[in-house]
């Protein structure tokens, strides 16, 4: 059985809403509350979730306002609860994000990929209303929260990190998996592997990923050497299919995964391939082809436990 989510206070009024294990639709997020507001940091996929991770918020900051969200890309992870906030919460995100939220093709026709299949109770998506480009700052009271995008794409084309400069903790969405598979199918290759230095200079003491354990201190660096380690992995394997021939599966089926075979959701292979071939091609990913080639590779429907 997954084990239950978990509210930790990272610093004085700085929340990390930690879901184990960190797999399918299971993410972080958090929140920053400083005189007697609360700017979050995500929500989550299902209602279920998002109710747990708001309650738990609830009593942590005294019932305190959520005055503003930051959703740090466009996944529905990350952002269906979107639907459970106040309609008094302005959700802020980078203009891509928005506009990916709102072409969103998963809640209201769920494909057949996950077993079982999630359970949303959400009925429409709820998208940002503020954007941005590059960055933005937003105020939970007097504590400035850092909203800043790398500048290309990388997990996704509008990634965004929170960052606490007071405190040093840095909220990096997706652009960090771990102890799971990371996954670039809507994103880029090089992308992901320039964003590794990108998210290394912020010198963060407390890092929290997108899904899996919270990092601290110096860790985080042997964090980042595993994704370089992946992402190279990937990119030498699809070199490898492409100079034979082969399809993504059949590059995925080949391939030895080594140091990264007891990594959780490891058809992501399949997926971080068909964009490292599209990358190469200068094509963009046939989603539904990637998905239906990750369950061949799994044998069946991916796992989920939302």
């Amino acid at each position: 059985m997954t084990p239950q989510p978990d509210l930790q206070e990272l610093a004085p009024g700085v929340y990390a809403w930690i879901q184990p294990d960190g797999t399918w639709w299971i993410n972080n997020a958090g929140a920053v509350h400083s005189d007697g507001e609360v700017v979050l940091v995500d929500t989550c996929a299902t209602a279920r979730r998002t109710r747990l991770f708001l309650s738990a918020l609830d009593e942590a900051t005294g019932g305190a306002p959520i005055r503003l969200a930051i959703n740090t890309h466009l996944h529905g992870d990350h952002v269906y609860g979107n639907a459970l906030l106040p309609d008094s919460t302005v959700i802020v995100a980078h203009e891509h994000t928005r506009q990916g939220i709102l072409q969103d093709f998963i809640l209201a026709n769920t494909p057949p990929v996950w077993s079982p299949s999630p359970d949303w109770g959400v009925e429409a998506v709820r998208a940002p209303t503020v954007s941005f480009r590059d960055e933005i700052t937003l105020h939970a009271g007097r504590t400035p929260v850092e909203v800043q995008h790398p500048g290309y794409t990388a997990h996704t084309v509008g990634d965004a990190v929170a960052w606490l400069p007071q405190q040093r903790v840095l909220f990096t969405g997706d652009l960090v998996f771990h102890q799971v598979t990371p996954m670039i199918a809507m994103g880029s290759l090089d992308g992901a592997l320039r964003s590794l230095d990108w998210l290394a200079a912020f010198g963060a003491n407390t890092i929290v990923p997108g899904h899996g354990p919270l990092v601290t201190g110096t860790a985080f660096a042997d964090v980042l050497a595993t994704h370089r380690r992946y992402y190279e992995f990937v990119r030498d394997t699809a070199a490898a299919g492409r100079e034979k021939g082969w399809t993504p599966l059949q590059a995925a089926q080949e391939a030895h995964l080594r140091e990264f075979a007891d990594l959780p959701d490891a058809e992501r292979l399949v997926l971080n391939l068909h964009r490292a071939y599209a990358d190469a091609d200068g094509a963009d990913v046939d989603i539904a082809v990637a998905l239906g080639d990750a369950i061949t590779y799994n044998g069946g429907p991916l796992h989920c436990a939302v």
